[in-house]
């Protein structure tokens, strides 16, 4: 059962803890959660429970006091010590965004009075009987961000615009904006990767699409691309390029930092690519996004922040899978993206009327 919701808390808490570990994309995400509890609390101590590959997302947070870091690389040796230093935080408010097993744990561990979760309909492995009390169940198709806002509601916390407070230290923008000093404008960013390898484009695809948007247009200029990818992605940045008929493009991958993106970003148009944490970074700084959006099912709890983005999908047979890699279709929820709608959609997003594809 819920436990029933206060609308507002019996006192201000003077130590947080926020718990989502993983995705990339879920934890910008949940950004505009982390400042509503800021400005509901500006003197709170505010810690997030979160693992390596996210991290770099949110150190230095001005909106964050401190990084609990859980490293499942070197488990189950690295998860009592991280339990630990849990423990040591005397938190009296736990906010659980990550809904299972493992942080449930985390919720307990803790010694907070006051756990609030998931509900039991939106949980996993009985995260909810960790949890003191829950937020009113989530519509199964309702946007992820809003989800997390939804505790902020529970929480009493002021209503707050979406804001996402990413910037980054004067040196270090200056070190990404360098980047792309020199390429002409506008820019497009062009994401290669995603931790799900059936989420990915096809390489001949990108570089087809990268090959239209790189030709003028009328009433428009010709965009500049930017690869984007970590080293892992060397090889789908180095098939791009061999598909690109010698067409001049700035090649990022492997080069950049995570944060580096923030910059990056920031000096792009557009971007276009799979759904991934690195396009979820880009809406979040403003840039209009296309997306080609494949196994996971409808996007509607997928789609990033903002409303000027353009999700292209079908629905084959096999659509809904939710596979992290295919083993039966050859990913046709992806071959059925063309090209053709990637690059008509890129020219909508630059324009003033916003609309999904299906």
């Amino acid at each position: 059962m819920t436990a029933e919701i206060p609308t507002k808390m019996p006192a201000a808490p003077k130590r947080v803890l926020i718990i989502l570990l993983g995705a990339i994309g879920d934890v910008v995400r949940a950004l505009p959660l982390l400042g509503r509890i800021r400005r509901a609390w500006p003197q709170a101590h505010i810690a997030w429970a979160v693992e390596p590959k996210s991290k770099p997302m949110i150190e230095g947070h001005r909106w964050l006091d401190q990084l609990i870091v859980y490293d499942r690389r070197y488990a189950p040796w690295s998860f009592a010590p991280f339990l630990g230093q849990v423990r040591a935080g005397h938190f009296d408010l736990v906010v659980d965004l990550q809904r299972h097993l493992k942080s449930g744990i985390i919720d307990l561990v803790s010694g907070a009075r006051d756990r609030l979760g998931f509900a039991a309909a939106n949980t996993k492995e009985f995260n909810h009987r960790f949890t003191t009390r829950q937020i009113k169940p989530q519509p199964a198709m309702r946007l992820k961000l809003m989800q997390y806002q939804a505790f902020a509601d529970a929480l009493g916390a002021p209503p707050a615009p979406i804001e996402f407070g990413l910037s980054l230290p004067p040196e270090e923008d200056a070190r990404a904006r360098a980047m792309v000093a020199g390429a002409r404008r506008p820019l497009v960013g062009v994401i290669l990767g995603s931790s799900w390898p059936s989420r990915i484009y096809f390489p001949e695809s990108v570089a087809a699409v990268i090959r239209e948007l790189a030709r003028p247009a009328a009433g428009s200029a010709p965009l500049y691309p930017v690869l984007i990818g970590a080293a892992e992605e060397a090889a789908i940045g180095d098939a791009v390029m061999r598909n690109l008929d010698g067409l001049e493009v700035l090649n990022l991958v492997g080069r950049t930092r995570l944060r580096d993106l923030i910059g990056i970003f920031s000096e792009c148009a557009v971007a276009f690519g799979p759904d991934s944490g690195p396009m979820h970074l880009a809406a979040s700084v403003g840039v209009p996004c296309v997306i080609a959006f494949s196994a996971h099912g409808l996007p509607g709890v997928w789609y990033p922040a903002g409303r000027k983005h353009q999700i292209i999908y079908h629905q084959p047979e096999c659509f809904g899978c939710g596979l992290e890699t295919c083993i039966v279709m050859e990913k046709k929820c992806m071959t059925s993206v063309t090209v053709d709608e990637m690059e008509q959609a890129a020219d909508r997003v630059l324009g003033p009327l916003p609309q999904v594809l299906k």
